[in-house]
């Protein structure tokens, strides 16, 4: 086998496998032997190198592509396929999808709010009909996952200057008005962080937002990494992988399927003038 056979090997299975394969990973699932990589290189790590790939870091497939792998399949069977259904049709392995959304269950939501966010609705709209079908089906779901009409006039001008949400009117709420966004969710949580249990260590504009000390019992606190969301499902959005994060803080929580421990803020209790 020559050396550049072997670097196409490694290639494809950091692609099927969704990560930088190991040496006794690339051995057990190819059929390169370690004959080939003394012969080639000095050491796997040159092959490695050779092959454009590092193992201290990761081989992730964009997210653009894995959900065009997947809705190919749905288009093919013309239904949300189950995950070994995937495993015989798919070009890619299922790894990568169940490593960014931590469940096979949660990938046909994810599809679609990925869809969603990046305008894809027209050329994949039969993929989606089907996915939306399943979703409203599922066991245990929620009647239905599309738009909900809206009972408010839609205004005949663009508003021109800022929306606010609805009053507060609370003593130990930072806001005046309830949060529209991202940035009046950490207000709102680094106002309340200590008596929910957290010490907040680190802020960052990179994921995830927010990193913190969570006392789990007394004396007891562990490492939290958190992001932080207006709405949970925004988390889908912004295409966020699920092994990065720990929890989601958001002001609404309105992803059912969430496999991440959720603080809602909204439900909180919050004390009003003379409570």
């Amino acid at each position: 086998m020559s050396g550049d056979e072997v670097i196409a090997i490694i290639q494809q299975c950091a692609k099927d496998i969704g990560h930088v394969p190991s040496l006794l990973e690339l051995l057990k699932i190819t059929p390169v032997r370690r004959h080939a990589i003394r012969k080639n290189f000095i050491s796997y790590r040159e092959a490695l190198a050779q092959s454009g790939l590092e193992r201290r870091g990761t081989y992730r497939l964009d997210l653009g592509s894995l959900f065009t792998d997947w809705a190919g399949v749905v288009r093919e069977l013309r239904k949300v396929p189950t995950l070994g259904e995937f495993e015989i049709h798919a070009k890619y392995s299922c790894r990568p999808l169940l490593r960014h959304y931590g469940g096979w269950g949660h990938v046909p939501a994810g599809m679609l709010e990925y869809a969603r966010g990046e305008g894809l609705e027209a050329a994949w709209k039969d993929v989606l009909d089907v996915v939306v079908e399943h979703l409203e089906n599922a066991p245990g779901k929620p009647g239905s996952t599309g738009r909900t009409a809206s009972r408010f006039t839609r205004l005949r001008r663009p508003i021109d200057g800022p929306v606010y949400g609805p009053p507060m009117m609370m003593t130990a709420s930072p806001l005046v008005y309830a949060p529209t966004n991202e940035a009046g969710v950490m207000v709102l949580f680094g106002a309340v962080a200590r008596e929910q249990g957290f010490a907040i260590t680190r802020v960052q504009a990179a994921f995830p937002d927010c990193e913190a000390m969570h006392e789990i019992e007394p004396e007891r606190w562990v490492p939290r990494k958190m992001e932080l969301e207006w709405e949970s499902r925004n988390f889908l959005v912004h295409q966020h992988p699920v092994d990065g994060c720990d929890m989601i803080v958001c002001w609404k929580h309105n992803w059912p399927e969430c496999p991440l421990e959720v603080l809602e803020l909204s439900t909180m209790t919050w004390h009003r003038p003379g409570a």
